[in-house]
């Protein structure tokens, strides 16, 4: 299964959330993050892609999740996701190629314009609860099953 990760910027009561404007997952609402490159860690690949998406330097990441997303009628598509909480970096997000950042409260987060698993997972992460979670799509990206633990 293919690892990504997931960073999520919190500051006082709001999130950082980007528009994806291409690929997988275009048109939805998501944290930042990607595929880890040969020889990197997660976390140096969750540098390295907030730094790519938006040109922010994650300084503190906490891992808060991770999920395995699966999909049953394209296994090529499965992947676990490590998601980080930041709290600390530098520079001021920017709009690139790939994503379009928005800060949104936290109680207005557009889970509706976002994958179907964000409602069960996210609320939870950034109420500061780390979870260990798992979701089964079909091929049409339709929510099938799903698993939650506290952790």
């Amino acid at each position: 299964m293919r690892r990504v990760t997931l960073c999520l910027l919190v500051k006082e009561n709001h999130v950082l959330l980007a528009m994806k404007k291409r690929g997988f997952g275009q048109g939805l609402w998501n944290g930042v993050g990607g595929k880890l490159n040969e020889g990197e860690t997660i976390k140096q690949a969750a540098i390295r892609e907030t730094r790519e998406e938006i040109n922010i330097i994650p300084r503190e990441l906490e891992k808060v999740a991770t999920v395995d997303f699966l999909f049953s009628d394209k296994p090529e598509w499965n992947q676990q996701m490590v998601v980080f909480k930041c709290t600390k970096w530098e520079g001021k997000p920017q709009e690139s190629e790939e994503m379009k950042p928005r800060w949104f409260k936290v109680d207005r987060i557009p889970l509706k314009k976002m994958w179907e698993a964000d409602t069960h997972w996210l609320p939870k992460v950034l109420s500061g609860i780390s979870i260990r979670a798992k979701f089964i799509y079909t091929a049409d990206q339709k929510l099938q099953k799903s698993k939650l633990v506290e952790i």
